[in-house]
């Protein structure tokens, strides 16, 4: 799918109730760190905004709603900042668990002894720069540069590069992140698989919304679109989903709307629905109205 800028969700509410109208039911697939949770200097104090927890605790508990987590955060740690989901996928879709079924990437399971080497060697390799983090999740590991001085980040970027290549060889590879060097098994695996497998289990005409921050969401927004919704957190840089807002705040807000107005839309029968082109400022609903989202841009 070709990546344009996405357009601000709030002017396109009615078309995001087509796309619900005439699903059985749904499934919410959200990112975690710059979604739920603001992104903050130490990954350790990262909590998801209490606006979105109770959003997601009320569609977690709605029957027509399946909901998840999808995260590069290791399994039992982005477990342990949500909780009452359906399903979570950790490590960017390398494991996952759902109905109390803990799954594992074969390949990625037998390459996590590489990635332990490559993150031990990191830690002496990088001692020395300052605020440099190296984040062992078992099957990944993730070279934290935000807090890094901009001028040592590429220094930071070419001795992770080395470490890997050395180590991990055609194994292993580096994809870069929000501030972030991503290191894991070099196998065409990512988030959109884990969406993949969620939405396998459901029924075919089920509607996907996916949420993300960072690149690494932008296979799980190839998957979800153009049937389902994809929905960007962040600035208008070109991207795979569809619709964008500015913040976790806004996230949630559309959560919001979409357990309060969007439920509404499903199992309507596809004849009720407009045809006409679409005029978002004359068939804007009060409810959709209400949704005030920010208006400004974010820093990617």
């Amino acid at each position: 799918m070709s990546e344009t800028p996405p357009s601000r969700l709030e002017e396109h509410l009615p078309q995001i109730r087509r796309t619900l109208a005439g699903g059985s039911g749904l499934l919410v697939c959200l990112d975690f760190d710059g979604t739920l949770a603001p992104i903050v200097d130490d990954p350790e104090e990262a909590t998801p905004l209490r606006e979105n927890e109770a959003a997601v605790d009320r569609l977690s508990s709605h029957p027509a709603v399946s909901t998840a987590i999808v995260s590069g955060r290791g399994l039992p740690d982005v477990r342990d900042r949500v909780g009452g989901l359906d399903a979570y996928a950790g490590n960017h879709g390398l494991e996952f668990v759902r109905n109390g079924s803990v799954a594992v990437h074969p390949v990625a399971r037998k390459r996590a002894v590489l990635v332990d080497q490559v993150c031990s060697a990191l830690e002496t390799v990088l001692e020395p720069v300052p605020s440099s983090r190296i984040e062992n999740k078992r099957l990944t590991g993730t070279v934290h540069t935000r807090t890094v001085p901009a001028p040592l980040r590429p220094l930071v970027r070419r001795l992770t590069k080395s470490i890997v290549d050395r180590i991990g060889g055609d194994q292993l590879e580096v994809s870069s992140g929000r501030r972030v060097l991503e290191i894991g098994p070099s196998i065409p695996w990512g988030k959109g698989n884990a969406v993949e497998l969620l939405s396998a289990e459901l029924p075919r005409d089920t509607v996907a919304v996916y949420v993300g921050d960072d690149v690494t969401d932008e296979s799980a927004f190839n998957t979800v679109e153009p049937n389902g919704v994809g929905v960007r957190v962040g600035g208008d840089r070109p991207s795979a989903a569809s619709y964008r807002v500015t913040s976790p705040a806004d996230v949630a807000a559309f959560l919001t709307w979409l357990e309060s107005v969007g439920l509404e839309e499903l199992d309507r029968s596809p004849g009720l629905v407009p045809t006409e082109p679409e005029r978002p400022v004359e068939r804007t609903t009060a409810s959709d109205r209400r949704l005030g989202l920010s208006s400004e841009t974010a820093d990617d």
